[in-house]
């Protein structure tokens, strides 16, 4: 299959995968682009990750760097339209039912299992990205400081990453 072909396959896997978000897929996501397909390194999912993160607008439009990286910018457009379309197809399916159950029992029990399992997956995506990004003492640091400053002020996040990006970019460049 060509590569635009795996990109469609992969990133479609992934849309109808992000149960609870995007960040929810994260893991699924690093090993098929990194240890699977070759695409990127671990070094480059963190740093397409952090623009993601950075960027204006939904975070998880990151996957259409991963495209472009990959296929340039036919790569760039099929993986936005496989990675958005089937996931939205989905929640505006999922909706309509939802109206349709209103106040039912079935639809209490739905969200309430739902909201465990968001978290969880969200915890594990955290806990793979924290796995390729903490690599000495200095970012684990640099990661305990941000989550301090996170936990105790309401600060803007992608303040944050910059900051954390320039100072470990003075630290930890020779």
């Amino acid at each position: 299959m060509n590569q635009i072909g795996q990109l469609a396959r992969v990133f479609a896997l992934l849309s109808v995968l992000a149960v609870g978000g995007g960040v929810a897929v994260l893991p699924e996501m690093e090993r098929l682009t990194v240890g699977q397909h070759h695409w990127l390194t671990s070094d480059a999912f963190v740093d397409v990750y952090g623009l993601g993160q950075l960027a204006p607008g939904p975070n998880m439009l990151m996957v259409t760097v991963i495209g472009y990286r990959v296929a340039g910018v036919l790569g760039a457009l099929v993986v936005g339209i496989a990675f958005f379309l089937p996931s939205s197809l989905l929640t505006f399916g999922a909706n309509r039912l939802w109206h349709r159950v209103q106040g039912s029992p079935w639809q209490t029990a739905v969200q309430r299992g739902l909201a465990p399992i968001t978290i969880g997956l969200m915890c594990s995506g955290v806990v793979t990205l924290a796995k390729v990004a903490l690599v000495n003492v200095t970012t684990v640091l640099i990661a305990a400081a941000v989550l301090v400053i996170l936990l105790r002020r309401h600060v803007n996040p992608g303040l944050l990453i910059v900051a954390s990006g320039l100072l470990g970019w003075l630290v930890l460049v020779p």
